[in-house]
């Protein structure tokens, strides 16, 4: 990032932290239930990519979710008090630790169909009835992480606090300005897991056909966060939260290509408007950005006051299982989305490329060939794509697994460099 830009984020955060804080929840709109036809299959599918921690995994007990629906959420169910499905929205769900690629949790229509929810149902059902395009709802995302370290974006570099230096992206305790490339042989280092719930996204759809039937290419179109439990625990983490999340927002249309996505976010339920602490500081900087009068931000980012959507509990206690919670604030992510994704129609602005656009460029068809690490190692593998150090290579058994660059010879580093993103 040039030295302009760093000022840039730096002063936006700063200013934008002492605005007032101007929240109103609105009521969900009223949907009627999907009605059970498939998409149009020959529109790109509109992709939402889910990320954060427990809560966007989902513990919301749906045990007595269908005896409430109907007075509540009566799109979930039909006449007869079983639940519908929107046929036109796929939700999908891969689950990674560290930086490798996570095993899929669910691959299946929208509908209840599990014991615990997240808040992608009510996200789902919105912009299902929103789009005419088919929906992608895809959820990449593990708990106990935090944006400060294990979520740490790119572009965030070693800052000091509290008389400490902390690791910037891909630094480590040991070395804070240093740079792992990836390489996790030595332990955990700070954007890990950012790494892999990216890795894992860009997985499902570099396989789209396999988790959308049909799909003829995707566009995405935005990100939701729902995250924070474990940075208010820890001070450096939660003054600079604002700050990261610019530059999470910043990292993530990087990586999927898509300069125009919008990007909605929600605090965690127990944080009240007038908090202090580390936990306002978390509220202060969401909500900075998504009033933000920046061009990279303006109706480009929205935010979800969530107290007044929880029945209680905090985020560390998973709201005590309560299905509404999840459901409260996932319709109201949704609807947040709705409304951005309105005040942006007809402005040329629609996500990254896709399968289609990407198809016009006739991507090389890369082959088996010989590897070899610096321990002199070798094996066969077919190059699939590489980023930021990171390259993900497909083995002669078909799985697909990602290596650090710095691990392979010279020779190697020299084939990977023609192609790195």
């Amino acid at each position: 990032m040039s030295r302009l830009s760093k000022r840039r984020s730096a002063y936006l955060f700063a200013v934008l932290l002492v605005l007032p804080l101007v929240v109103g929840q609105a009521q969900a709109q009223a949907l009627p239930d999907p009605d059970g036809k498939p998409a149009d299959m020959s529109k790109p599918v509109q992709v939402y990519i889910l990320m954060g921690q427990s809560n966007m995994v989902g513990f919301g007990k749906t045990g007595g979710l269908a005896s409430i629906a109907k007075e509540k959420y009566p799109y979930l169910v039909d006449d007869a008090g079983n639940y519908t499905t929107c046929n036109d929205v796929r939700n999908v769900f891969i689950m990674a630790s560290g930086n490798k690629i996570g095993k899929i949790q669910h691959n299946n229509w929208m509908t209840v169909d599990r014991g615990r929810i997240g808040p992608e149902v009510g996200i789902g059902y919105f912009l299902g009835h929103y789009h005419d395009e088919p929906v992608l709802i895809l959820k990449s995302c593990i708990g106990n992480r935090s944006l400060g370290w294990d979520l740490l974006p790119p572009g965030v570099e070693a800052y000091e606090h509290g008389g400490k230096l902390h690791p910037g992206y891909r630094g480590t305790p040991n070395d804070p300005k240093g740079d792992t490339g990836g390489d996790m042989s030595k332990g955990w280092y700070a954007g890990c897991q950012y790494d892999g719930d990216v890795a894992s996204a860009k997985h499902v759809l570099e396989n789209l056909d396999k988790f959308y039937p049909g799909a003829k290419g995707f566009e995405v179109r935005g990100f939701f966060w729902w995250q924070g439990c474990k940075d208010k625990g820890n001070a450096a983490h939660a003054e600079r939260y604002g700050y990261h999340i610019v530059q999470l927002i910043r990292a993530l249309r990087k990586d999927f290509n898509a300069p125009d996505a919008i990007f909605v976010s929600a605090s965690i339920g127990e944080t009240r408007e007038n908090a202090g602490g580390n936990e306002g500081k978390m509220l202060q900087g969401l909500v900075a950005v998504a009033q933000s009068k920046d061009e990279e931000f303006k109706d480009k980012a929205g935010f979800v006051y969530s107290h007044p959507l929880v029945n209680g509990g905090g985020s560390c206690g998973h709201y005590g299982g309560n299905v509404e919670s999840y459901m409260n604030v996932g319709q109201a992510m949704g609807q947040t989305m709705v409304s951005l994704l309105k005040k942006n129609e007809g402005k040329g602005g629609k996500g990254s490329a896709g399968k289609e656009e990407q198809a016009k460029a006739e991507p090389i068809d890369h082959q088996m060939r010989d590897w070899t690490g610096k321990n002199g190692r070798s094996f066969k593998g077919k190059f699939i794509s590489a980023a930021r150090g990171r390259v993900i290579l497909e083995l002669e058994n078909g799985q697909k697994r990602a290596y650090s660059k710095r691990a392979f010879i010279d020779d190697d580093v020299a084939y990977i460099d023609k192609y790195e993103d």
